[in-house]
C-alpha cells in the first residue's frame, strides 16, 4: 500500500524497469516545460521531454537524465516509460562532449537521418548542461 505522503515511481526504459521507489516529490521535464509531482496529484499524462529527472524521497535527493517517452500519474502512481534513463552520477563529461561533437559533425543527408542528428545534438547540449551545473 502507497503512503499518503508519497507516490510510487516507477521507471521503465525499453531494456528494462530502471527505478521502482517511493518518492515524497519528482521534478522532470516535459515536452513543453517542466513539472513537479506531489502525493495527491490529479491523473495526466503527458510527453516527456529530454533532461532531467530528480526524485526526491524525504532529505535524500537522486538525480536521472531521461530521454523523452511518456508519463502517467494515476492514483498514486507515477509511470515513466522513456527511451533512456541513468543515473546523472553515471555521467561522463568527456564522452558526452565527444557525442556531441560527434553529431554536430555528422552529414545529414536525408528528412531522418537531419531530425535524428538534431535529436543527438540537443540531447548531449542538455546533458552538458545538466553537469554543468
Amino acid at each position: 500500500m502507497i503512503a499518503a505522503n508519497t507516490v510510487q515511481l516507477v521507471v521503465v526504459t525499453p531494456e528494462k524497469t530502471l527505478l521502482t521507489q517511493d518518492a515524497t516529490s519528482l521534478q522532470f521535464p516535459l515536452e513543453d516545460g517542466q513539472i513537479g509531482i506531489l502525493p495527491g496529484r490529479a491523473p495526466m499524462v503527458g510527453r516527456l521531454g529530454i533532461g532531467e529527472l530528480v526524485v526526491i524521497n524525504g532529505s535524500e535527493k537522486t538525480r536521472y537524465f531521461i530521454d523523452g517517452g511518456f508519463v502517467q500519474v494515476k492514483g498514486g502512481a507515477v509511470t515513466l516509460l522513456t527511451n533512456h534513463a541513468e543515473p546523472v552520477i553515471n555521467l561522463k563529461v568527456k564522452e558526452i562532449e565527444a557525442a556531441f561533437n560527434e553529431a554536430l559533425e555528422r552529414p545529414a543527408t536525408s528528412a531522418t537521418a537531419q531530425a535524428a542528428k538534431q535529436h543527438d545534438i540537443e540531447r548531449n547540449r542538455r546533458l552538458l548542461a545538466i553537469l554543468n551545473r
